[in-house]
């Protein structure tokens, strides 16, 4: 009988091991991927700003068109 427990308790010790081992290999997969996700994230944001910025010009230039067009009407 207590061969039969020792040889159990073997048996659950390597089935935990290797459990152990594939979660460390999901782990360190895991955090392969969340670095790659922010560093995909910081990309998209400096692009956001840039995008935002160029919109931002482009607005300010419709906006002084805008004005001159609006000036010269009332001029004329």
């Amino acid at each position: 009988m207590l061969e039969a427990s020792l040889n159990q308790l073997e048996q659950l010790v390597n089935d935990l091991m290797q459990k152990n081992a594939q979660l460390t290999e999901q782990n360190t997969a895991l955090g392969q991927e969340l670095a790659q996700a922010k560093e995909e994230n910081e990309t998209l944001q400096l692009s956001l700003l840039e995008q935002e910025e160029k919109h931002g010009a482009t607005a300010a230039r419709i906006q002084a068109l805008v004005e001159r067009a609006s000036a010269g009407v009332v001029n004329a």
